[in-house]
C-alpha cells in the first residue's frame, strides 16, 4: 500500500501545524499574570544641610561650642571609647535653632512612650541627624525636667534602657491558643529557645513570618503572647521600616512596607536592638569627615 492510499480516507488533521503558528516572545498570551508587590523606589541619601549666613552666626558661641563638642565626641567614638552626651540645657533659643539647622533630621526617629504603670520610667523623643550616628534626644523626666542633649554612637543608650526596663515576660500564655490559630506556638518556642542562646555581640536571631505558613490568626496570637513594649523606632531608608519592642527580653517587631503601606517582609528579632536601627561603624566615620567640613566653614565664615 503506497502513502497516498494510507491517508486518501483519513480526516484533516485538527491541529495546525508549527509554521502556521505565531512564535516568540510575546507571541504568546497568558491566562493570568503575575502580581508582584511593589518594591521601594527610593532611598534615603545623604543631604548637605542648609547652612546659616555668615551674618547669622555672630554671636552664638554656645551653638558652636556644641557643635564641637560632637566632632570631639565622634573623634573618641571612632577611637573605640564612649563619649557623654552633649547636654544642651541652658542655650538660648537662637541657638538652639541654629543647632537645629545644621543638624537636620537624618532616616531615623525614635519615641519612648510613658507607661501609665511605671511612672518613674522617663519618655522621650529622638530623631537621628543628618550626620549619621549623631543624635538628637529630647527626655521628659518624672518630676517634670526635660533634658535636651545630643548623642553620639550606633544608637541612643535609652532605646536598649527602655527594652530592658519592659522585659518583664510573656504578656500571655503560649498555650491558651485560641480557634484559628495553626502554627503560632511552633515559633514562639523557637523564639524562645534564640532568647536562650543568644548573647551580646552576636548577630541577630530573625524569624521571618513572612516565608511561614501563618494566618493573620497566627501573627495577632504571636504579637499578643510576646506584647507590645515602649519603644517604637521607624527608619525610612528604604521604604519605612517600623521596630518596636517585646515585653520579653532582647526581641522586637520588624516590619517593613513598600511606598504603598503595604507589608513586605514581616520579622521577629532577638537581639539587644535591631541592625536597621543602628548607625554602622563607616557611618560615624563618614559622619566625622562630614561634620569637621561644616564646622570648618562655619568658622571660617
Amino acid at each position: 500500500m503506497s502513502i497516498r492510499d494510507f491517508t486518501a480516507g483519513t480526516k484533516p488533521f485538527p491541529i495546525p501545524v508549527i509554521a502556521d503558528m505565531p512564535f516568540g516572545i510575546g507571541s504568546q498570551t497568558e491566562d493570568e499574570t503575575l502580581d508582584y508587590i511593589t518594591m521601594p523606589q527610593g532611598m534615603a541619601t545623604f543631604q548637605p544641610p542648609p547652612l546659616p549666613e555668615p551674618e547669622d552666626l555672630a554671636g552664638h558661641d554656645g551653638a558652636l561650642s556644641a557643635l564641637r563638642a560632637v566632632l570631639a565626641a565622634l573623634d573618641l567614638r571612632n577611637a573605640g571609647g564612649t563619649p557623654a552626651p552633649v547636654v544642651l540645657a541652658g542655650l538660648p533659643a537662637a541657638d538652639l535653632a541654629l543647632i537645629n539647622q545644621v543638624l537636620g533630621e537624618g532616616e531615623v526617629s525614635a519615641q519612648v512612650l510613658a507607661d501609665p504603670a511605671r511612672p518613674l520610667l522617663s519618655q522621650a523623643r529622638i530623631q537621628e541627624s543628618v550626620f549619621a550616628g549623631v543624635w538628637r534626644v529630647v527626655e521628659c523626666l518624672a518630676d517634670g525636667r526635660v533634658i535636651d542633649r545630643i548623642e553620639v554612637g550606633d544608637a541612643p543608650a535609652l532605646l536598649r534602657e527602655a527594652a530592658r526596663a519592659d522585659a518583664t515576660g510573656p504578656a500571655a500564655d503560649m498555650l491558651a491558643a485560641p480557634p484559628g490559630v495553626l502554627n503560632a506556638q511552633p515559633i514562639l518556642v523557637e523564639l524562645e529557645d534564640h532568647r536562650q542562646t543568644w548573647r551580646a555581640g552576636q548577630p541577630a536571631q530573625v524569624v521571618n513570618l513572612t516565608l511561614l505558613p501563618c494566618g493573620p490568626e497566627d501573627i495577632a496570637f504571636i504579637d499578643h503572647v510576646l506584647g507590645t513594649g515602649r519603644v517604637l523606632v521607624l527608619s525610612r531608608g528604604y521604604g519605612n521600616c517600623r521596630i518596636t519592642n517585646c515585653r520579653v527580653a532582647n526581641t522586637w517587631r520588624v516590619v517593613y512596607y513598600n511606598s504603598q503601606d503595604t507589608v513586605i517582609l514581616n520579622s521577629v528579632e532577638v537581639v539587644d536592638l535591631p541592625e536597621v536601627a543602628c548607625a554602622a561603624r563607616e557611618d560615624l566615620e563618614d559622619s566625622r569627615e562630614r561634620l569637621a567640613e561644616v564646622l570648618a566653614w562655619v568658622e571660617q565664615a
